[in-house]
């Protein structure tokens, strides 16, 4: 907890470092500033659960999701089953988020389904570092396993500075369709059309019961700034709290910034847990 706050980290990255692009790491260390993340991880470079757990105890999370990644163009291969230890060390406070690649995985309903038997709340796809569309045909099989689980998908939204990145698939405008096709499964616009969609995802997010907004890599302070054609208040009822890290300057940094803005108390405590709690049922706050 944070300020007597329940916070949940809805986008969390803990790959094991030997997967990874160099671009991963320069974005990383640019962004986190002075958070020491790499005490969390020992000399090979694989994260150490009980040093993960602490850090992110000691930033007041008490709930976090850990993302996967099978983007090979992009950053790399981050296979969910490298999660599984940290998991096993604190299934109270880290749960699992399953992600698919049309162009790697054949037939995506058969691994999504597998990435959620291992215990994922959540499937998210990325578009940006995949290149391909988040409402590309071959995903519907994916979004009605969701549907049919009652299970999130988590999209990533606006542009990315890694190389291999394609950034107009990042539009959220892509995910109209899919998110009228499939009025029963909540979707979570990571990044919140960070950049040059902003004003499209808090429509999309204003204008369908479906839509959510995380708040990852979004510095707090900016929001006002960032959604500025908006009413925030009203906006915030629709954003759930995340921070991308290790790309961040410390958890709870980002939730005191956010604090600051002067939002209700109770859309503030929807904003750092009770969103996440409706979105993502099984996080068992």
């Amino acid at each position: 907890m944070i300020d007597s706050r329940t916070v949940v980290d809805a986008h969390v990255h803990v790959p094991r470092l030997a997967t990874l692009k160099p671009a991963w790491f320069e974005w990383a260390d640019h962004f986190s500033g002075p958070h020491d993340w790499r005490s969390a991880y020992d000399d090979n470079g694989d994260p150490v659960p009980a040093a993960l757990d602490a850090l992110l105890e000691a930033e007041g999370v008490d709930r976090a999701l850990l993302f996967s990644e099978y983007s090979p163009r992009a950053t790399g291969i981050q296979p969910i089953e490298d999660l599984l230890p940290i998991v096993a060390h604190n299934p109270v406070r880290f749960r699992l988020v399953a992600n698919v690649n049309p162009y790697l995985h054949h037939p995506v309903a058969a691994e999504a389904e597998r990435q959620l038997d291992l215990g994922a709340v959540a499937l998210k796809i990325h578009p940006v570092h995949g290149a391909f569309s988040p409402a590309d045909k071959e995903l519907y099989a994916a979004y009605q396993v969701c549907a049919d689980r009652d299970v999130p998908v988590i999209v990533h939204s606006g542009p990315s500075t890694f190389p291999g990145a394609r950034a107009a698939f990042g539009n959220p405008e892509l995910l109209s369709d899919v998110v009228e096709d499939f009025p029963g499964v909540r979707f979570v616009l990571a990044h919140g059309g960070r950049g040059r969609w902003y004003d499209v995802a808090a429509g999309l997010a204003l204008g369908r019961d479906n839509v959510w907004l995380d708040l990852s890599g979004l510095p707090p302070r900016k929001l006002p700034e960032y959604y500025a054609r908006f009413d925030l208040t009203r906006l915030a009822g629709r954003f759930i709290f995340g921070t991308d890290w290790p790309g961040v300057p410390g958890t709870r940094r980002n939730v005191r910034e956010l604090a600051a803005l002067g939002l209700p108390e109770d859309v503030l405590t929807g904003v750092l847990s009770g969103h996440a709690a409706k979105v993502f049922p099984r996080l068992d706050i």
